[in-house]
C-alpha cells in the first residue's frame, strides 16, 4: 500500500509538471492576465481584504498568484501568476508569466482556489524570481502583511521582512512568518504571449517588449494604488 502511495504521488507530480512545461494556446494567457487583474482588484475593492497603502507605495515587485487545491488524498496545489517590477524610473513593468505551487500530505477532500497577493519591498529579492525556483520564506524571509485595519503594525511590519503576503485566510495574524510555495518564470507563457524570444528578467526590466492591449488595465491598477 505504501509503495502503491509513492508510486501515485510520484506520477500526479509528473503529470504536474508536463502540465506546468507545456506551451499553452496565447488566449490562455490573456485570461490569466485578465484572472489576476480580477484578483488584485477584488482585494482592493475589499474593506476587509484591502492592502494599505502604506505597504503599496513601498512595493518594488508584485506577484499575483491563483493557485488550485485539488485531491482527496494528497494536498496538492498546482496554479499560475504574473509578476510587475517597479521600474527605476518609477513605472511599472509589464506582467511576466509565472508558475506557482506548493505541495503538502493530508486528507484535503474537494478542491478550491487560493487567490494570493505578494508585495516584495526589497528591490535586491527580485532577481531570486529568475532561479529555476523560487522558494517563498526559504530564499528570502516572508510574513503575512498587515490589512488596513491594523495601521499601527505596519510600520514594524514593513521593517522585519521584504516579502509580505495576502490572501483570504481568517485568523492569519499580521507578521506570522510564512514558509512554503514557490514561484517559477513561464518563459514558454512569456513568449507565447508576447510573440518575443525574451525571458522574464527582460520582460521586467527591458523595454524591447511591446505593451500588448490585455496588460494595459492591469498595469494602469498597479500604478494607481501603489501611488496613493
Amino acid at each position: 500500500m505504501k509503495r502503491f502511495i509513492i508510486l501515485a504521488l510520484g506520477l500526479l507530480v509528473t503529470n504536474l509538471a508536463v502540465q506546468a512545461e507545456r506551451t499553452l494556446p496565447r488566449k490562455n494567457y490573456v485570461t490569466r492576465i485578465e484572472s489576476c487583474e480580477a484578483i488584485i482588484r477584488e482585494f482592493q475593492y475589499n474593506p476587509a481584504t484591502r492592502i494599505p497603502a502604506e505597504v503599496l507605495r513601498r512595493a518594488e515587485t508584485i506577484i499575483i498568484t491563483n493557485q488550485f487545491k485539488a485531491g482527496f488524498i494528497f494536498g496538492v496545489k498546482d496554479g499560475y501568476g504574473v509578476v510587475l517590477a517597479r521600474r527605476d524610473d518609477g513605472t511599472w513593468s509589464l506582467p511576466g508569466f509565472v508558475n506557482a505551487g506548493e505541495m503538502s500530505f493530508g486528507l484535503q477532500l474537494g478542491a478550491n482556489a487560493i487567490e494570493t497577493v505578494i508585495v516584495i519591498t526589497d528591490k535586491s529579492v527580485q532577481p531570486l524570481l529568475y532561479k529555476n525556483k523560487f522558494n517563498i520564506g526559504v530564499d528570502a524571509k516572508a510574513i503575512a502583511g498587515p490589512r488596513v485595519a491594523e495601521a499601527e503594525k505596519i510600520t514594524e511590519l514593513l521593517d522585519e521582512a521584504p516579502i509580505l503576503i495576502y490572501n483570504k485566510k481568517k485568523g492569519l495574524f499580521a507578521g506570522a512568518t510564512l514558509k512554503g510555495g514557490w514561484l517559477a518564470a513561464n518563459n514558454r507563457g512569456n513568449r507565447s504571449y508576447y510573440e518575443t524570444r525574451y525571458s522574464l528578467p527582460e520582460i521586467l526590466m527591458g523595454d524591447w517588449v511591446p505593451e500588448q492591449p490585455e496588460v494595459k488595465y492591469l498595469r494602469e491598477f498597479v500604478t494607481q494604488i501603489t501611488n496613493q
